[in-house]
C-alpha cells in the first residue's frame, strides 16, 4: 500500500466552532465527534481532526501554534469559497505572509488566496491552473 496522509490534528480554542468555520467556508460537513476530536474530511479522504488544545493541561508547551493548511479546489469552488470569505467580511491576502490584502495570487494559470481561521491558522485555497 502506498503511503497516504490519513489525518492531521488541528489545535483550536473551540474545536466545534473552528471545524464549523472551515466546513462552512469550504462547503464541507463536520463529522460526528471522534473521541476527543471534531472531524472535517476533505474529498481525498484526509481528515482535519479539530482538538481543544487549551483544555488538555497534560500536554506541555504553547496552547496553539499557528500552522498552514492548503486546500486545492476547482476554479468554480475557488470562486464560491472566495465569495463566502468576502460575504463573511473576512480578511484575505494574495500571499502567505499577509502582505497583499484583498487580492488573490495568480501564477502559471493558478489562483490562490490566504485567510486565517479563528485560531490564527493560515488557510490557503488554490487552484491547479
Amino acid at each position: 500500500m502506498p503511503v497516504e496522509l490519513n489525518h492531521t490534528i488541528v489545535t483550536a480554542h473551540d474545536q466545534e466552532a473552528s471545524a464549523r468555520f472551515l466546513a462552512d467556508l469550504l462547503g464541507l460537513s463536520v463529522g460526528p465527534p471522534d473521541g476527543p476530536f471534531t472531524p472535517v474530511e476533505v474529498a481525498n479522504g484526509v481528515t482535519l481532526a479539530y482538538y481543544d488544545r487549551e483544555l488538555d493541561e497534560s500536554v506541555p508547551g504553547p496552547r496553539i501554534t499557528p500552522q498552514h493548511y492548503a486546500f486545492q479546489v476547482a476554479d468554480e469552488e475557488f470562486d464560491a469559497i472566495l465569495g463566502r470569505i468576502r460575504a463573511a467580511g473576512l480578511p484575505y491576502w494574495a500571499d502567505p505572509h499577509h502582505r497583499t490584502p484583498v487580492e488573490i495570487r495568480t501564477r502559471d494559470g493558478s489562483r490562490a488566496a490566504y485567510f486565517e481561521d479563528p485560531n490564527g491558522h493560515n488557510m490557503e485555497i488554490l487552484t491547479a491552473g
